[in-house]
């Protein structure tokens, strides 16, 4: 399986960093990675001086997240972000920990509030509520941060509190992209369970996620097909 992230050392100077999945906080198997693991990695490549992040996530983790964009704000490295389809919650506060964002004009961030399960009785749902109102500060900081005069306090929160997702350009306006890019071929797509944890979900994800389970299934259909011609010409020119 492979790891939801990954570093491929293009150059001496430069390299690439992929994140396609979630952002986790255990790691339970190899297909897991924690911030720890992160930083231990990044640190191997030595004396880089571009990194390229390439981004495909719904999220995870939000202090796994918010660790892994320090660790990249204070690299000494010049550090450009590609969203490749998408980054939702946690993964648009990476983004915007970069020093560069770029965007496909088809792909899109996500920005929404923290949340979490809670039990207990009305003073610790009060306190839970209360705390992540002040997790909810960290990822506000550093949009600010990034858009610079663009986006107010105010607006974002607003942004925060809606779940908006924004297309490439509508994160333009806001100053959270640099670049808005032509359309990308997307070859990694979220799956569509990951979805369910999210309101607002454009339809045109939710659409291009069963094109691509319907085209799965399709070729999985055609190779059987073919597999089963395969044999019944194989019996008929084994009896010749």
């Amino acid at each position: 399986m492979k790891k939801f992230w990954e570093i491929k050392q293009s150059t001496n100077d430069e390299a690439d960093v992929f994140i396609f999945g979630e952002i986790v906080s255990y790691k339970w198997d190899d297909a897991d990675t924690t911030a720890a693991s992160f930083q231990k990695d990044l640190k191997a490549l030595g004396e880089v001086n571009q990194i390229n992040l390439h981004i495909n996530s719904p999220g995870g983790s939000v202090f796994e997240g918010i660790a892994i964009g320090n660790m990249l704000k204070q690299h000494k490295a010049k550090v450009t972000a590609y969203v490749d389809a998408l980054a939702a919650s946690i993964a648009s506060v990476i983004v915007a920990s970069c020093d560069k964002v770029v965007m496909p004009e088809n792909s899109m961030l996500m920005i929404h509030n923290p949340w979490t399960f809670s039990v207990g009785n009305a003073k610790e749902l009060r306190k839970q509520a209360n705390d992540l109102d002040k997790i909810a500060e960290s990822s506000v900081i550093t949009y600010l941060n990034k858009a610079g005069e663009k986006l107010t306090e105010e607006k974002i929160k607003q942004v925060m509190d809606e779940e908006t997702w924004l297309s490439a350009q509508d994160a333009y306006d806001l100053g959270l992209c640099d670049v808005v890019e032509s359309t990308n071929q997307i070859a990694a797509s979220i799956s569509k369970k990951l979805f369910a944890a999210y309101q607002n979900v454009p339809d045109e994800l939710l659409m291009s996620t069963q094109e691509k389970e319907l085209s799965k299934s399709k070729r999985e259909e055609i190779i059987q097909k073919a597999q089963q011609d395969k044999a019944f010409i194989g019996e008929i020119l084994g009896g010749l």
